[in-house]
Order: structure tokens, then C-alpha cells, then sequence
């Protein structure tokens, strides 16, 4: 299949011959550092090379917060300019091979006509996500109170009908799995019967997950708050993971990185859910305060690092069930969406590629011998490596930039598709 490449891969090329002396001399040195503690660069960068995660299709456009939001020059202004977008992304990183939709945001007339549109940029679709927790235009009854645990059994019919179109958009579009995230909770103390709530959550639910295709998995994910301030039906990964053992094997929980109380340990939450097969995967992203949805890596990268060791340590021992889909999932207001999205794949690979630098057999030595300081010291070599040269290698070996956002910005493609692009003053994302 001919792909159509979004940069010129002419100066792609360019770029990668004026740096490969440099590159080359970075990762031998590398190389040689590795080759002491008894690791093969080589097998390194091919685990790179290997390694996706796919974007979400409403994070090319502008995020916004509770006050304003500030739209960007060339926004995409549908699902088809999203995708030109994600191209360009997976043309210059060589990592973000899907694309993660959202309906009704990324609905279209023809979608076999969206997915001959994907194939020509050389993509495809990842999990697709369903929308309950915003009304649409003309939709007949309001998700303001709730939606799949709606005390209204019209309004929860509504919301399960939308899930299951959902599932029939993403067959035309090759996908395999479904996530479910809702809003429902409530304000007020005495607003909801936290019980009645929960079991009409899991009544529609049940109805969305026995019309799975048989090859479909559905991705439970919870969120602590926001729009319900004072109780969320979903609101931890122990409400997550009890709804999705309620429904069946294919229900798995979703871990998004900002949707956790402050101070939670993470990765050890990564890791029961592995050890129970109940891990669909993660929406990527950075947090301060609360759901920010800050670039991956911003600011927690050794937390990112602990997660992927779990992560690694379950696919170097075969764990059953282990196939955990990778996305990315973050808002942005004062960066480029493109360079932000290249930048945080990078950074989630980074994480993956210093996960496999661990020396295993030794952290479970210390780990037996009950030795805190050799075991942590453990994870902290190999975290502290720069391996930035292997990350260069993989993309330039795929065909991608050796340094993407630079060949991105001398590309002129934002100043060329503001020109493409009328702003229409809306949120082409879907965000607002």
C-alpha cells in the first residue's frame, strides 16, 4: 500500500543525514555502556522499533478548562483533517500507528469512506470511545442526571443504544474494543442511593457487553470526579475492577494516569489488576492538581518508569491474559497538539525502552533477600540512563525523524494547513 505522507519525506531524510554522525556516535557510546552491564543495544532498539501507542483523535485540536479556551492556528476541523494530522505524527515518531475516535465527535456519513481515508495515511484505528456524558445536538433526552445509571430507564436506553452504535462504527472501522466512560454521580449528599446507582450502571452495562463481536473487548474507565463532585459511579479502580469482574472476562479497567486520588501508588495498582486479568490498558498523560491532562512524562517521569517496569516484568514472564493497549490522552491549551502528542509518545516510549534495561534477575535477588537499598538502586540505574540515542535509532530505522518536532516546525505544515483550515470559532476536537 502507498502511503500518503503528510511532510516531505525528502526533508525528513535531510535532517536525518546532517545528525547521523552525531546520532551514530551517541548510540555506540550507548552501545558500549550497555554492553557492560551484559545488554544488547541492538535487541533494545528492536523492542522500540516494536512499540505503539496510539493517539486520540480529539487531542489534535486545543483543550480548554472550565473558563475559556484558546484555539490554535489550522485546527482540524473533522475527523478526516484529525487524521492528517495523526499522520503526521506517526510519519516523523513511527510509533503512533492508531488512532483512538470518539462518537459522536468523529461521526461521519460513510465510515467505510473514514477508514479508506485512515489506510491511505498508513493508519488505523484503535479502541473507540462513546460519549455520554455531554448532550449532543438534537439528542431527545438530557444525560444531565446521569446516563447508563440514569433513574430515568428512558434515558439509560438512550445512552446503552449510543454504546452499541459505537461497537458497529468501530467493526466498519477494524477496531476491536469499546471504552466506556461516564459522568454519573452526583453533587449533593442524599442526591443518589450509591446501591441503586451502581446496579443500574451495571444493568446497562450488561446490555452494552453481551452485544460485544465476539472478538471485542470493553474498557471500564473511572474517573474521581468531574462533572460529579461528590460521589462518582466509577470513580476508582476498585469500583472499576468490581463492575468489570460483574460483567465477564472481555470487561477489562482502563488506567488513566490523571484519574487517581493524590499520593496513589499507581504502578501498584498496575500491578493487581495484571496479576486478576483484568488490565484493558491506559490513557497516557501528566497531573499536578487534579485530571490536567498534562503531557505524558511532564512531570512525573519516574512514576511513568515504575509503571512500565510492571509492565515489562509481566511480558518478560508470559503473565496470562497480559496484552494491555497503549493511548494517549491529554488536553492541550498553550503547546502545538501535534508537538505535544510526538513529544509525549516519545516520552512514553522512553519509559518503556529504560523498563527494559532492568536488571531482572537481580532486583528479584534483592527483593528475596529483603534488600531495600540494592533493589530500588536497581531500578534507579537503569532509569538514569539517557536513551535518547536508542529512541533516535528506532524512528530513523522506521523511516521517521531522527528529532521530530524540528524537522516538524522547519516542515512550515501549521502555517500551511492555518491556511487550509478556516477557524470556525468552534472546537474541531470535540473538547470544549
Amino acid at each position: 500500500m502507498t502511503m500518503t505522507t503528510q511532510i516531505d519525506a525528502g526533508l525528513v531524510d535531510e535532517a536525518n543525514q546532517q545528525g547521523a554522525a552525531h546520532l551514530q556516535a551517541d548510540y555506540d557510546h550507548l552501545g558500549a555502556v550497555l554492553a557492560r552491564r551484559g545488554i544488547d543495544i541492538e535487541a533494545i532498539t528492536e523492542k522500540a522499533r516494536d512499540f505503539a501507542v496510539a493517539v486520540p483523535s480529539w487531542g489534535t485540536g486545543s483543550g480548554g478548562t472550565r473558563f475559556a479556551r484558546f484555539p490554535g492556528p489550522g485546527e482540524p476541523r473533522n475527523v478526516f483533517e484529525k487524521l492528517e494530522d495523526c499522520a503526521v505524527i506517526q510519519q516523523l515518531v513511527r510509533c503512533t500507528p492508531t488512532v483512538s475516535p470518539h462518537f459522536p465527535w468523529d461521526w461521519v456519513d460513510d465510515f467505510s469512506e473514514l477508514r479508506q481515508h485512515a489506510d491511505a495515511l498508513g493508519l488505523g484505528f484503535d479502541a473507540v470511545n462513546s460519549n455520554t456524558f455531554q448532550d449532543q445536538p438534537g439528542q431527545p433526552l438530557s444525560y444531565k442526571y446521569g446516563s447508563l445509571s440514569h433513574t430515568d430507564p428512558a434515558v439509560r436506553a438512550q445512552a446503552v443504544a449510543h454504546n452499541l452504535e459505537c461497537i458497529e462504527w468501530g467493526q466498519v472501522l477494524g477496531s476491536s474494543a469499546l471504552t466506556v466512560w461516564v459522568g454519573d454521580g452526583s453533587n449533593f449528599p442524599g442526591q443518589s442511593h450509591f446501591q441503586y446507582q451502581l446496579e443500574r450502571y451495571l444493568e446497562s452495562a450488561r446490555a452494552i457487553y453481551d452485544a460485544l463481536p465476539a472478538d471485542w473487548d470493553m474498557f471500564l474507565e473511572h474517573k474521581m470526579f468531574e462533572p460529579a463532585f461528590y460521589s462518582t459511579v466509577i470513580q476508582d479502580w476498585g469500583s472499576s475492577v468490581l463492575c468489570a469482574m460483574e460483567l465477564g472476562d472481555r470487561a477489562r479497567c482502563l488506567v488513566d494516569l490523571g484519574h487517581h486520588a493524590p499520593n496513589v501508588n499507581i504502578e501498584m495498582i498496575v500491578s493487581r489488576l495484571i496479576q486478576f486479568h483484568k488490565l484493558a490498558g491506559f490513557h497516557f498523560n501528566d497531573s499536578k492538581y487534579g485530571d490536567d491532562d498534562l503531557d505524558s512524562g511532564s512531570l512525573h517521569p519516574y512514576q511513568q518508569f515504575l509503571i512500565f517496569n510492571e509492565l515489562v516484568d509481566a511480558e518478560q514472564r508470559g503473565q496470562a491474559g497480559f496484552n494491555p493497549a497503549y493511548m494517549l490522552d491529554q488536553s492541550h491549551n498553550v503547546t502545538d497538539p501535534i508537538e505535544s502528542l510526538m513529544n509525549s509518545a516519545e516520552e512514553v516510549q522512553r519509559s518503556y525502552v529504560k523498563a527494559l534495561l532492568v536488571d531482572r534477575e537481580a532486583l528479584y535477588a534483592h527483593q528475596e533477600a529483603n534488600d531495600a537499598m540494592l533493589a530500588t538502586n536497581t531500578l534507579k540505574a537503569a532509569f538514569n540512563l539517557d536513551v535518547s540515542p536508542i529512541l533516535a535509532q528506532a524512528r530513523v530505522l522506521e523511516g521517521g525523524a531522527a528529532q521530530p518536532i524540528a524537522v516538524y516546525r522547519a516542515s512550515g505544515y501549521r502555517c500551511a494547513v492555518d491556511k487550509q483550515r478556516p477557524s470556525s470559532g468552534q472546537s474541531g476536537s470535540g473538547i470544549v
